[in-house]
Formats: structure tokens, C-alpha cells, sequence
């Protein structure tokens, strides 16, 4: 699995071509204080439920508050063939310290 950290995604995020999916796996109300612009929500509860809806060719970037329930989504995603998936490291909390200072964070 691989990592990105923010800057990292910043930069991916600024790259031409096709953007990868930003798939965030918080809750509903974490998403609704801050989210990444673009960002899909899935709880991380439900991805196997929606996994059908989701595209094993496509490249993502999933996202939790810190880091750590991505990591799992994405070992699970990789599980299911899922080829391109990283993980944002230090989440929406480490987005907003590096990137985004603006976002409000909890």
C-alpha cells in the first residue's frame, strides 16, 4: 500500500490528467466540519456494502481524521483487487496543518 502525505497529495492533486478519487471514510458529521474539496463520502462501516459502486481500475486517495481507518480501507480494498489505492497519511488532520490552514479541523 502506498502513502501519501499531504504535500504529496497537493502536488498529485495538481498533476494534469485524470485526478484520482478522493474517497473519504469518516462519518457523516466529521465530513460535514471539514472535508477535502472533491472528496466522496464512505464510511468506512459501509465500504463493503458499496464496494460494488466502486471501480478496481480507478486510483485512489482515501482519506479518515488521522490516518488510521484509511490504512484499513485500503488493505481491504487491496484485498478485493483493488491495485491503486493509497492512503493519506495523517488524514484530514494533517491536510489541514500542511495545506489547506483554513480548513476547520476537531
Amino acid at each position: 500500500m502506498q502513502q501519501f502525505s499531504p504535500l504529496q497529495l497537493k502536488e498529485r492533486l495538481e498533476q494534469a490528467g485524470e485526478p484520482p478519487v478522493l474517497l473519504d471514510v469518516r462519518e457523516t458529521w466529521e465530513f460535514q466540519i471539514c472535508a477535502i474539496s472533491n472528496s466522496v463520502l464512505i464510511p468506512m462501516g459501509q465500504i463493503s456494502l458499496q464496494i460494488e459502486t466502486l471501480d478496481p481500475q480507478a486510483e485512489y486517495v482515501v482519506i479518515c481524521h488521522h490516518g488510521i481507518r484509511s490504512r484499513s480501507v485500503c488493505l481491504f480494498l487491496e484485498r478485493h483487487g483493488f491495485n491503486n489505492v493509497t492512503n493519506l497519511a495523517g488524514g484530514v488532520e494533517s491536510w489541514a496543518r500542511d495545506v489547506d490552514l483554513d480548513m476547520p479541523t476537531y
